[in-house]
């Protein structure tokens, strides 16, 4: 009998570990976090850390569930908001420091990996943003910039290094960052999951919060079978609302986006990629990629308001795939799945908090893993220490984003994007 193929690959190549308790009856904590991503579990692991042991975490699912689970695994610093724009912004000086937020953040990642031993796969070996078109000039701004306004270097790769490592005409020359690294992403969520476990986090999963209250100077979060009060409340459910708060909520645009993973390649991944690094490219809507250990291929890309099906995504990835890689026609699809991301209309996260102790995290837009890394010590420090730094993300508020109005709005931005990038092509034949 064939049996059902597992939603993605990460979740079929998972850590097993023994599942958390659901959430019953009624519990005191000094803080409660709802979801089980990468912002909630840094939250959570970063209070451990600093000693505040009473902290307790709900996840409707299972921890790593939504894009923490299912993103490409890249580790990188920046956000969804390019770094001219954050200058054009903030000034030079606040630019700088939130982005350094995020260069931290890879190495507190890379850090944690290390220490407490996540079997999350980490390949430490940089990231390529490859030239789609001929023009350099957007990889020479970029590069000039970086180095002049945000004190970091990205290396020059001419043609040539370029093809030799991605074999491609597709691509012209290329950057490569070297802070930057790729991992199992749900297995590095299980990892944290296990670290703030292990020191006293105490984590419930299948534990559906459905309503939040303020009881005299506490708050308390009633969930299907129990309820939790508390002092502090940290909402971070990213894509996969929970329906908490409607300021929150109401903040955020929940965007597909789509991946997949090729069968076993073996030798013939040598025909597409002579490197260990992760791959993007510099169109609006970016192919993204990375060898696994088994030799497979990992292929995302686009982004829809569309959660489309694992069929969908297959044939569509595979167009994409086939565009850059020709060589590897016929090749199978063992996997392909989507998820939610949360985005902001300014593009930046929604890092804050109020005097009564409710905190979120939530709007990292496709370039998570650094920046909900930045959170959590942000709003763990804050928790636990009264530091005030999450206050650098305050000009990026809860600004409404108009939902269902704002999917077509942010539907026809991304086809005006990649209209343009589309003419640039052709203009450059």
């Amino acid at each position: 009998m064939k049996q059902t193929p597992a939603p993605s690959y990460y979740r079929a190549t998972a850590t097993p570990y023994e599942p958390y308790p659901r959430l019953q009856g009624r519990v005191d904590a000094r803080v409660v976090i709802v979801g089980g991503g990468y912002a909630g579990l840094h939250t959570a692991l970063g209070l451990a850390e600093r000693g505040i042991q009473d902290v307790v975490l709900i996840e409707r699912e299972q921890v790593g569930f939504g894009a923490s689970g299912r993103n490409g695994g890249f580790v990188f610093a920046g956000y969804s908001l390019g770094e001219q724009s954050l200058l054009d912004q903030q000034g030079a000086a606040q630019a700088r420091q939130l982005f350094e937020l995020t260069t931290s953040a890879v190495r507190r990642i890379r850090d944690l990996t290390r220490r407490y031993e996540m079997p999350c796969q980490v390949v430490d070996e940089g990231v390529i943003w490859a030239n789609w078109f001929r023009d350099p000039g957007v990889l020479r701004q970029r590069q000039a910039l970086l180095a002049e306004r945000y004190g970091v270097e990205w290396e020059w790769m001419p043609q040539e290094q370029l093809r030799e490592r991605i074999h491609t005409q597709r691509y012209f020359d290329g950057l490569y960052e070297r802070n930057a690294l790729h991992l199992h992403p749900l297995n590095f969520a299980i990892g944290l999951a296990a670290a703030a476990s292990a020191q006293g986090v105490r984590i419930h999963e299948n534990t559906d919060a459905w309503q939040l209250k303020r009881e005299g100077l506490r708050w308390r979060v009633e969930t299907d079978q129990g309820s939790v009060s508390a002092d502090h409340v940290v909402l971070a459910c990213g894509g996969y609302l929970a329906g908490l708060r409607k300021t929150i909520d109401r903040a955020i645009l929940p965007i597909a986006t789509y991946a997949m993973v090729t069968e076993p390649l073996g030798d013939r991944m040598a025909d597409v990629l002579q490197t260990r690094s992760a791959i993007y490219d510099t169109r609006f809507a970016f192919d993204y990629y990375r060898p696994l250990p088994d030799t497979r291929l990992l292929w995302g890309g686009r982004i829809s308001i569309r959660n489309r099906s694992p069929q969908a995504v297959r044939t569509l990835l595979l167009r994409d795939l086939m565009h850059v890689f020709p060589q590897l026609k016929g090749v199978q699809v063992d996997y392909a799945w989507s998820g939610l991301m949360s985005y902001a209309r300014h593009q930046m996260p929604q890092i804050g908090g109020t005097d009564a102790g409710l905190w979120w995290a939530q709007a990292f837009g496709g370039h998570g893993l650094a920046p909900t890394c930045a959170a959590g010590e942000l709003l763990a420090a804050a928790i636990a220490q009264g530091d005030d730094q999450w206050k650098h993300f305050s000009t990026y508020g809860l600004d409404r984003a108009w939902r269902p109005a704002g999917y077509l709005a942010a539907q026809a931005s991304y086809w005006w994007q990649e209209s343009k990038d589309w003419f640039k092509s052709r203009l450059e034949g």
